[in-house]
């Protein structure tokens, strides 16, 4: 099976001493990865070196089997990405939003950009300016842009961050349709655990900047009822037996 993404001894400390580190593990073609956690975890400073929007301390990161620090136009071709709020232009309507990224790509033409724009549920808003966005709205435009290349690999940083709970249901339906029919692997960050489990066929949980686990849902949940219980009880025993 081919290695879609590959992180080693992965380490990545700020000056004020938080970040995260050893950060290993494999992403295979058509998984739907989940990194769990609370705020300040590391899961959007494990998402910002994988993309090359930050230097690691050490360790490395491989798309496609391309180091993405040795490389990282060619590691990131194939790579459509959502991390922190989206980079939208407020003056600029949906569909001109996509047009301009459209530019960056060579097989995005309007028939995609209309596709896409359907399937995130954003069709009948268009011709609506951006910046008048809700929050969720705004979030749906950013899953937008990074589905818009049609990538094989997508990093999406707490998608569901300012949806209601019929545009949760509505991104947990795109994420698994599109990794079950067409193959695209999917790494999804969020801190919460039913979500994910919803979602994911593998889970890595990150506390206080390290990674404790990370295993299939199946084997998380053999003897645990649900995700949120096998977090508690992964962070109980990294803690001693006590959970602050």
């Amino acid at each position: 099976m081919e290695h879609v993404l590959e992180i080693r001894n992965l380490k990545k400390l700020y000056k004020n001493g938080r970040g995260v580190e050893e950060v290993n593990l494999t992403v295979d073609r058509g998984d739907v990865v989940g990194l769990l956690g609370p705020n300040g975890s590391g899961k959007t400073t494990t998402m910002r070196v994988v993309t090359g929007l930050s230097v690691p301390n050490s360790g490395t990161v491989k798309i496609f089997g391309t180091e993405i620090q040795e490389d990282h136009e060619k590691a990131m071709e194939k790579v459509g990405c959502l991390i922190e709020m989206p980079a939208l232009y407020g003056n600029l309507t949906a569909w001109q939003n996509l047009k301009m990224a459209a530019r960056y790509y060579d097989n995005v033409d309007n028939d995609r950009i209309r596709y896409i724009l359907t399937l995130v549920h954003l069709d009948r808003y268009r011709n609506d300016k951006a910046g008048r966005f809700s929050l969720g709205m705004k979030q749906r435009l950013g899953l937008a842009l990074a589905l818009l290349s049609d990538p094989e690999l997508v990093i999406l940083d707490e998608p569901a961050n300012g949806l209601d709970i019929e545009g949760i249901i509505q991104v947990r339906e795109i994420i698994t349709k599109l990794a079950a029919e067409r193959g695209v692997t999917f790494l999804v960050s969020s801190h919460i655990a039913s979500e994910l489990e919803k979602t994911c066929n593998k889970v890595a949980v990150l506390h206080e900047g390290q990674m404790l686990t990370f295993e299939p849902m199946e084997k998380a949940l053999e003897f645990q009822p649900t995700l949120e219980d096998y977090f508690l009880f992964v962070v109980r025993e990294k803690r001693g037996g006590v959970v602050l």
